[in-house]
């Protein structure tokens, strides 16, 4: 009987599959345009892309079918508008290269939009000349796989996003190539997506840019050389582990801004040679786990109202600054972080320090509220005023230390037990 019930259950998909043609395009062929394959194709059909270049656009599909590129065909838009749109579930882009978007400064034209459908998979495309590349509109249940989206964007006012996705849930962003945009990648009302293994270099203003996003996971994800690196804003249990924040510099850049987060897990990620590390604000109850800064301005810059956060097993090597605060009030856990600035010594030979470092230094403090004050960097007015605090705190958080610093770096899935 269960064998039956699987087999009646199994039947309407074998049906499609069994219904399901093959549709070629090309210059030569019976079928000459994408748009017209899509209008006489039938469910779950296969449109077949032949080299060549299709100028086209607004192209609608709505029902569900593959569009499949062989040697890389080429859609263009001709700068007329958007180019794909996807209104139905069960859709599936391979191996296209989409080109010359219209821009428009009322209408946000993509080179594939997806509205109001589930299951979809968007992958190897090839998307240059755009102003949004991959919108994703009340969508849910889809994968974003391998492409590559590489814009052209001068200003912020007349650009738009490579990846973005608003109110979708249950996404795969995974393995992408996202250059040259306003932001990388973009998400505002979207919970349970994982963004996983993308890299997002040489954007305007953000290389991933997310509010009011729950439950999400960013994971294996490299963060370079954007105007102002990653922001995350008003969003809960949050997952960022294993990712790369590396050369966002400038007077209002960071590598993670952190502003209103609640309930989150950081570990495993390098920040390296940013401006900040990463800027935090408003933010609680945040593992800060085995993370590297390095060489940057400020490892992390908290800028008041974060509370019972912990900073456990992080190192902290070569930067200018290691910790920012601006409040005399410390409610956050410093514990068993390596600081490569640490003089201290290890005479019971027990992998940590004998003597509490005091991570936070007054010149950092005088520089937060005076940044003319930086020329004095590595002057020996700086180690003055910072040794006078060390001796008698009076600006910095009294308890803001780390009463066991480790004497080596920390490396990883490897645990130093405190005897």
């Amino acid at each position: 009987m269960r064998t039956l019930l699987l087999l009646f259950c199994a039947l309407p998909f074998l049906g499609n599959s069994l219904k399901a043609n093959t549709i070629i395009v090309c210059a030569s062929c019976e079928v000459t345009s994408i748009k017209e394959g899509v209008r006489i194709a039938s469910d779950f059909d296969t449109l077949l892309i032949k080299k060549g270049t299709y100028k086209e656009y607004n192209i609608r599909i709505d029902k569900p079918l593959t569009l499949l590129g062989e040697n890389n065909p080429v859609i263009d838009g001709q700068e007329k508008g958007e180019i794909i749109t996807i209104v139905s579930d069960n859709v599936t882009l391979d191996g296209l290269v989409i080109v010359n978007v219209g821009t428009s400064y009322t209408a946000d034209y993509a080179a594939v939009r997806v509205v109001k459908s589930a299951d979809f998979l968007i992958q190897n495309l090839v998307l240059e000349k755009l102003f949004f590349g991959i919108y994703l509109e009340k969508s849910n249940n889809g994968k974003i796989y391998a492409n590559k989206i590489v814009g052209d964007a001068v200003d912020e006012y007349n650009s738009g996003n490579g990846i973005q996705l608003w109110y979708s849930k249950n996404i795969v962003v995974e393995e992408n190539t996202v250059q040259q945009v306003r932001d990388g990648i973009y998400l505002e009302f979207s919970d349970n997506i994982g963004i996983i293994n993308n890299i997002s270099s040489n954007n305007l203003r953000y290389g991933l840019h997310f509010m009011f996003s729950n439950d999400d996971l960013y994971e294996g994800n490299t963060f370079e050389n954007n105007g102002a690196g990653v922001a995350v804003m008003f969003s809960k249990k949050i997952i960022m582990r294993n990712n790369t924040f590396k050369r966002n510099w400038g007077t209002a850049s960071f590598g993670l801004l952190l502003k209103e987060i609640n309930d989150a897990d950081i570990s495993g990620n390098t920040f390296e040679e940013n401006t900040i590390g990463i800027n935090i604000e408003g933010s609680n109850r945040i593992n800060y786990n085995d993370n590297n800064f390095i060489k940057n301005g400020w490892a992390i810059k908290v800028r008041g109202a974060c509370y019972t956060n912990a900073f456990i097993h992080n190192n902290f090597m070569y930067n200018s600054f290691d910790i920012a605060y601006n409040s005399n009030l410390n409610d956050n856990i410093f514990k068993e972080n390596y600081w490569s600035n640490y003089t201290g010594y290890d005479l019971d030979k027990n992998g940590f320090g004998d003597i509490p470092y005091r991570p936070v230094k007054l010149f950092s403090y005088i520089v937060n509220r005076t940044p003319e004050t930086i020329i004095l960097l590595r002057s020996l007015f700086m180690d003055i005023i910072d040794f006078s605090e060390k001796v008698s705190p009076v600006f910095t958080p009294d308890d803001l230390v780390d009463s066991h610093p480790l004497m080596r770096p920390v490396v990883r899935e490897t645990k130093i037990v405190k005897k």
